[in-house]
């Protein structure tokens, strides 16, 4: 791999991120939107608003920033207007992905570890105030962004591309600004997803034990258990989804705090052998493979999402052969 010029290799991979991403998430979406898999419809609603975001961190990020930049570079997409509009597209996607993983892991939370508090707020109507806020919240957040970038230069009276002002990094306010870009999005949502599932996780655990000496003491210590079987499954998931988007986001964080420590600037030229470019670079693809993946983690490990996306694959052929029956 470090043979392999970097540009070819972003215009490998963002490609083919997209192409199994976009088609993933829209699966998810139309599958669940039918709610056949058994799931409750809060849970569905968090799933769905996931996929979404995940969808347009995919398209907004990945296509329309990533993959025009490469291929098609001087589009309309890369005016200064439009550039400006994009960085703030691209941040709301993301710091809602983030925030939608947090809230769906504190429900899950609720659910299995607060009994008492299931009830009141495990609601179709609680999810949807709660994916309300946080997309608002995500929209009004980086909507200061459009205001930090400057044209790269203007030809016929249109300005091109974006730089960030200098002023960015001199200013006491953009710094605290930046600051707490990167306390809301990762770090926060890191540290809240691993508490999170380390107290779900916790509860389990200790919900096993006191399971399993009691049916020792009823049944014999070789009974099987399809309870804790289940959840065993809601281990597995658990460290899945918080291993997966503390891994991939952690890059994210280091990138903030390493400009401002080392009082370096974001990468915007052309030299591929910058430190910043390497970390920054790779925080951006390890960060958009979190969208890739998440409907692969979120539904693909139920059994009914299986049995309904199989239906869905059979459907088109059933058909068909029900066509040209005699």
């Amino acid at each position: 791999m470090h043979g392999i010029p970097k540009g070819l290799m972003f215009a490998v991979y963002y490609p083919v991120i997209a192409t199994i991403g976009v088609p993933a998430n829209l699966t998810v979406i139309a599958i669940l939107s039918r709610r056949r898999c058994g799931l409750s419809g809060c849970t569905i609603y968090y799933l769905v608003s996931m996929a979404v975001t995940d969808l347009l961190v995919l398209v907004t990020c990945v296509i329309l920033n990533r993959i025009a930049g490469i291929y098609f570079p001087y589009s309309f997409l890369s005016t200064t207007p439009v550039c400006r509009l994009r960085a703030v597209l691209n941040s709301t996607a993301v710091d809602s992905s983030a925030w939608l993983t947090v809230t769906f892991t504190f429900d899950r939370f609720v659910v299995i570890s607060c009994q008492k508090l299931k009830t009141k707020y495990c609601t179709k109507k609680t999810a949807a105030w709660v994916i309300g806020i946080v997309s608002t919240l995500c929209s009004i957040k980086n909507a200061f962004l459009y205001f930090i970038y400057e044209p790269v230069y203007t030809f016929n009276n249109v300005p091109w591309f974006c730089n960030i002002k200098l002023i960015f990094y001199m200013s006491p306010a953009w710094a605290a600004y930046d600051l707490f870009r990167g306390i809301f999005n990762p770090f926060l949502p890191f540290i809240l997803i691993l508490l999170l599932n380390a107290l779900t996780i916790r509860y389990i655990i200790v919900a096993n034990g006191a399971r399993r000496r009691l049916r020792a003491q009823s049944q014999g210590e070789n009974q099987s258990d399809a309870e804790m079987k289940k959840r065993r499954k809601s281990i597995v998931l658990l460290f899945a989804i918080s291993g997966s988007f503390l891994l991939l986001y952690f890059l994210s964080f280091i990138t903030i705090l390493y400009v401002r420590i080392a009082k370096v600037t974001y990468f915007s030229g052309s030299d591929f052998s910058q430190s910043i470019f390497i970390l920054e670079g790779s925080a951006f693809m390890i960060l958009f493979l979190c969208s890739c993946i998440n409907p692969f983690i979120y539904a693909g490990t139920q059994n009914e999402f299986r049995v309904e996306l199989k239906n869905g694959l059979k459907y088109p052929l059933l058909r068909l052969l029900k066509r040209f029956e005699i």
